[in-house]
């Protein structure tokens, strides 16, 4: 038996720390700029990122963390199909100018037509003939008291001599204009044979002027999109290049693997201008290899995550503080994206605090109405399902639907049948995150992420000061 010394580090977790509170010139909690740079040419101006989990994000959360200024990442545990499709809804979900609009044949039934938009999830389509010329449009005042569903469009649609068109496209001023006068909600863009170039919707203009709001440089939402590194991974990541995403994340328990930093170079070299996000990795080596690689973001994060059960399963894993600590210094000038962990708003601001650039949710997003799943009751609560992407369920998904996994079958590491109370639409949820870190800058005296990385100090707490962060010692209703 070797006699050399090791000297065990001591690893840091968020509840064992607190920010120190500093003088601040802070004069307005508003005057706080949140923004933070994911690349030179993506800036979230809010730096919340939610996890590519199945109980998590698919469009409906990717489409209200864009509107609100962070990002969502669709998760890869479904076909490509189908996660294609998550990325087109929310790139079809605001445009100012659409200009590729969903068109409809005028022989459609109205039985066909209810079956196009429960697969759009649009309520409103042009109608072309055999030569692609606009017709027609038909929208929901159109057909919502139709009872015969075997009718067909043509004898339901507004047809094309009551419709407001233009033939050449708008600018936003001259389109606010047109439907202020005509008082219309849709205006479609034809060129001098009737041809659909494009279409305006009241409802866009109305998304376009949320300043907040993430969007590529067409005016659609940003969104994001898992892939492995096994399987069909690369044909994935072509068919999402295609569909539109802004962003490939590689997600994979352990990101510090040979096979992970194969598939970065192999990723970047086949897609050089996509934005990759890997991981995740927990050390300074770790970020620095996939740094290396070529990565442009760096996922940090081994067992902290609320339905992983890693540390236990395999006495593995870093107590996020630290590892974030550790992953900066690799990463060096990459972006790093703290990833698990966080069970209120104050561990986000910790993990900012550490130096990460942005922060992943999955358990404090979840449970929400644009979280995937029905919502149930137990014991009189309503509660939504949530499970870990390691868990025995989740691997019996992937050998059915990715074909990643050989005979083998490894140990589950996370929770197959969990489920977060319900919390209702997750704009709320942002919306307090929002407060909370302008809160936490003001406290420290930072304007923005820059001087709160600079500014911010920990102090490591007792057991019984972290009794004290709570409240105690009064009865209160929560």
């Amino acid at each position: 038996m070797s006699n050399k010394k090791y000297k065990i580090e001591e690893g840091l977790t968020f509840d064992d720390v607190l920010i120190i509170p500093q003088k601040s010139n802070i004069n307005s909690r508003e005057e706080i700029d949140l923004s933070s740079k994911l690349t030179k040419n993506i800036i979230l101006n809010l730096p919340i990122i939610s996890s590519p989990m199945d109980t998590v994000t698919e469009a409906d959360m990717a489409i209200a963390l864009a509107r609100n200024g962070g990002l969502g990442i669709i998760h890869r545990f479904c076909s490509i199909e189908y996660q294609i499709k998550q990325v087109e809804k929310v790139k079809r979900a605001e445009n100012y100018l659409i200009t590729d609009p969903i068109c409809i044949n005028p022989e459609t039934t109205l039985k066909e037509l209810k079956d196009i938009i429960q697969n759009y999830e649009f309520q409103t389509f042009l109608v072309v003939d055999e030569n692609k010329r606009l017709i027609g449009l038909i929208s929901r005042r159109d057909y919502f008291l139709e009872d015969n569903d075997g009718v067909k469009v043509r004898f339901l649609m507004t047809p094309f001599e009551k419709l407001i068109v233009s033939y050449k496209k708008l600018n936003f001023e001259k389109a606010k204009e047109v439907f202020k006068k005509y008082k219309i909600e849709k205006i479609p863009i034809i060129d001098k044979d009737r041809k659909v170039k494009g279409l305006i919707t009241l409802k866009d203009i109305k998304h376009s002027l949320n300043k907040k709001a993430v969007r590529d440089n067409k005016g659609r939402l940003i969104v994001g999109a898992a892939i492995g590194v096994r399987g069909d991974f690369i044909e994935r990541a072509y068919e999402l290049v295609k569909a539109g995403v802004d962003i490939l994340c590689i997600d994979i328990a352990h990101g510090h693997l040979s096979k992970s930093i194969l598939a970065i170079k192999k990723i970047k070299s086949k897609f050089p201008n996509i934005t990759l996000i890997a991981g995740n990795v927990a050390t300074e080596e770790g970020a620095r290899d996939l740094r290396k690689a070529g990565v442009d973001v760096i996922k940090v994060g081994i067992g902290p995550g609320s339905a992983c059960t890693t540390r236990i399963v395999t006495g593995v894993g870093i107590p996020q503080i630290t590892a974030i600590f550790l992953a900066k210094k690799g990463a060096e000038n990459i972006p790093i994206i703290a990833d698990g962990g966080c069970k209120n708003y104050g561990d986000i601001a910790k993990a900012l605090a550490a130096g990460a650039n942005f922060v992943m949710l999955g358990s404090m997003v979840a449970g929400t109405d644009e979280s995937p799943g029905e919502i149930f009751t137990i014991k009189n609560k309503k509660v939504k399902g949530f499970r870990g992407m390691s868990s025995s369920i989740s691997y019996q998904n992937k050998s059915k639907i990715l074909n990643e996994l050989n005979n083998y079958t490894p140990i589950a590491e996370g929770i197959s049948y969990g489920f977060i109370d319900y919390k209702g639409l997750v704009n709320e949820v942002l919306q307090n995150i929002e407060k909370a870190l302008r809160s936490s800058f003001s406290y420290v005296g930072a304007k923005n992420l820059n001087e709160f990385h600079k500014r911010a100090k920990f102090i490591k707490v007792s057991a019984l000061g972290f009794r004290e962060n709570l409240p105690h010692d009064i009865n209160y209703l929560d």
